[in-house]
């Protein structure tokens, strides 16, 4: 029972830690008269951000994942992700579509670590 709550308690957390807008949204919002906006880059980094997000729509449903006793984690672990995914994209469209200094909220590593456990 500690367990359960535990974990309902870590998804709850992570669903409330805020989801970070959509790289397609955020692209949108940026400004058409910046000098970078018409670039083959920015074009090219709106399209993988808008495949993205497209794909992130698509994927199974995780209804089943809940059953099991770590369903909850493993849904909060892929939010996670999810969100940090729209960061790394969101990050990416601002770098190549706009001359303005990056918005504290997308600065930071956003990539994965490569980090290796070590066993006793």
């Amino acid at each position: 029972m500690r367990i359960a709550m535990g974990i309902a308690t870590s998804a709850l957390a992570a669903t409330l830690a805020g989801c970070a807008t959509s790289p397609v949204d955020y692209g949108a919002s940026l400004s058409q008269q910046d000098q970078k906006w018409a670039s083959p880059q920015c074009q090219q980094a709106r399209a993988v951000a808008s495949d993205y997000e497209a794909r992130e729509k698509h994927h199974p449903g995780w209804e089943f994942v809940a059953l099991g006793p770590y369903g909850l984690g493993i849904i909060a672990a892929t939010k996670e992700h999810e969100q940090k995914q729209r960061k790394l994209f969101a990050r990416e469209v601002h770098l190549q579509c706009s001359s303005l200094p990056l918005p504290k909220e997308l600065e930071g590593d956003f990539s994965p670590t490569n980090a290796q456990t070590k066993y006793p």
